[in-house]
């Protein structure tokens, strides 16, 4: 590499759990640096989730965390060209990427969701992929599956 590889920034913890992972998944949600706007509809939309979740024993946060650790993938496919021929080669995911990639599918597919507000559509998703259904899980699963299916070109690892 011609260039050095740049520092990694330390993360702040967010102001009302305390926890560097919220203040990650704000920052995926966020638009043109509207932080505050940003932690508004995830505090909204953990407050939702802890409604329409009165049964669980879990608190809201930890109701998040479980919903992320269900849509984090743990293996991708990558092209890899050999000999002129473009092989889908299945690969295990950095534990960092992980994190990023499960944090951008809830969101997105929170996004695409039908529904009031962002809250109300991050709550729902959230809500959903606690309990193993909606967009964001079916994503993962499919990239799992795209991962199985191409097994055969694992030696082409680099």
């Amino acid at each position: 590499m011609r260039k050095a590889k740049p520092k990694k920034r330390q993360v702040l913890p967010d102001p009302v759990f305390g926890d560097v992972k919220v203040t990650k998944f704000v920052n995926h949600l966020m638009y043109d640096g509207k932080k505050n706007t940003a932690y508004e509809i995830f505090y909204t939309a953990l407050e939702t989730v802890k409604n329409k979740l009165a049964n669980e024993e879990k608190s809201a946060l930890e109701i998040w965390k479980a919903a992320l650790d269900n849509v984090t993938p743990q293996v991708e496919v990558k092209s890899r060209r050999v000999g002129g021929a473009t092989f889908q080669v299945p690969t295990e995911i950095r534990p960092d990427r992980k994190e990023s990639i499960s944090m951008k599918n809830l969101i997105a597919y929170a996004r695409k969701r039908g529904g009031k507000t962002m809250s109300d559509k991050l709550a729902a998703e959230i809500v959903d992929a606690f309990n193993n259904q909606g967009g964001a899980f079916k994503r993962k699963e499919d990239m799992h599956r795209m991962a199985e299916a191409n097994r055969a070109f694992a030696h082409f690892r680099f």
